[in-house]
C-alpha cells in the first residue's frame, strides 16, 4: 500500500505496509514487556479516567504485554487483547492467567480492526497505537469498533515529553522515514481533534506524567538498548562510534532531567490521558 503523506504536497509518498513491517520487526526484538510491565499505573488511571464498569466490553489496541488490558480486566470487563506482535501478547496472557483473568487474546492490526462496528463500550490503548503508520485510519478504525456513547481511552508521549525528547535523539542517529507524521504528534492536543472530530467526538485531555526510576543513566540505558525495541534497532544499526555518541547523548538527556541526585534516577516523563466520548 502506498499513500501520500498530508504533511504537504511534495512530500514523498510513503509504502506504509514496508513502513510497518519494519515497525512490526522493531517491537518484536528486545522484549517490550521489560520496560511495559513498569508501566502499569498508567493503565489503571486510564481505566479509571474511562470510568470502565463491571460486564463492559473493551477492546485493549495495540496492547503489548497488557498494561490496559488487565486494568480492565481487574474492573470486571469483557477484554479483547490486540497487537501485531504475537510475542507480546503471550506475555499479557501469561499475566492473566497468573491473576486467573479470562481474556481473548488475538493478533490484529490496529489500522485494520476485525471487529463489527459499534463491537465495545470502550476501546483503550496505552503507548501503543500511537506507533502506528497511518494514524488518521487507526483514529477511524477505534472510532468504527466503539459503540455510540462509548469511550476511547488513549495514553500518549508528548512531543516535549521525556520520551519524546529520546525519539528527537535517536532521529539524530536514525533518521525517521520521512512523510509520516511522528509519533508523538499524538500527544498534540490539536492533532488529537484533527483526528477525531470528523468522526463525531468529545475530547477530554489530561497532562500527566510518569516516572521512570532506574539505578542511573548506564542502568537506564543498558535496559533499553537490550529490551526496547525502537533503541535496540537503533544502537544495532549503527557502528560503534556512533554508537557511543548515541549513549553520551540519552546520558546528558537522562542527567538533565533527573530529580533524584547523583545517587539514582528517577525522570518524569509527559503523556496525555485522553479520553474521547463517540456521540
Amino acid at each position: 500500500m502506498t499513500n501520500t503523506s498530508t504533511t504537504g504536497q511534495d512530500a514523498p509518498q510513503v509504502d506504509l505496509a514496508a513502513l510497518k513491517g519494519r515497525q512490526q520487526a522493531a517491537w518484536a526484538s528486545g522484549d517490550y514487556a521489560v520496560i511495559g510491565t513498569t508501566l502499569q499505573i498508567v493503565g489503571e488511571q486510564l481505566a479509571e479516567a474511562c470510568d470502565l464498569r463491571f460486564d463492559e466490553r473493551v477492546l485493549d489496541v495495540a496492547a503489548g504485554n497488557g498494561n490496559a488490558t488487565l486494568a480492565a480486566a481487574r474492573r470486571g470487563c469483557k477484554v479483547t487483547s490486540t497487537d501485531y506482535v504475537g510475542t507480546l501478547l503471550e506475555r499479557g496472557a501469561e499475566r492473566a492467567r497468573a491473576e486467573r483473568f479470562e481474556v481473548r487474546f488475538q493478533e490484529a492490526d490496529a489500522e485494520a480492526l476485525p471487529f463489527d462496528d459499534a463491537s465495545f463500550d470502550a476501546v483503550l490503548s496505552t503507548f501503543g497505537v500511537m506507533f502506528a503508520p497511518d494514524q488518521p485510519r487507526c483514529a477511524a478504525e477505534m472510532m468504527r469498533v466503539c459503540r455510540p456513547g462509548g469511550r476511547i481511552g488513549l495514553a500518549n508521549w508528548t512531543p516535549q515529553g521525556f520520551i519524546g525528547q529520546v525519539f528527537k535523539t535517536l532521529g539524530g542517529y536514525v533518521p525517521p522515514p520521512a512523510g509520516v507524521s511522528p509519533p508523538s504528534k499524538w500527544g498534540v492536543e490539536e492533532h488529537l481533534h484533527a483526528l477525531f472530530d470528523p468522526h463525531g467526538a468529545t475530547i477530554a485531555v489530561t497532562p500527566r506524567k510518569f516516572r521512570f526510576r532506574y539505578r542511573s543513566p548506564a542502568h537506564f540505558i543498558e535496559v533499553f538498548r537490550n529490551w526496547y525495541g525502537p533503541v535496540h534497532k537503533a544502537f544495532g544499526a549503527l557502528p560503534p562510534d556512533r554508537a557511543d555518541g548515541l549513549a553520551r547523548d540519552l546520558t546528558d538527556l537522562l542527567n538533565s532531567l533527573n530529580e533524584a541526585g547523583k545517587d539514582s534516577l528517577v525522570v518524569p516523563s509527559e503523556y496525555l490521558e485522553v479520553v474521547v466520548t463517540k456521540r
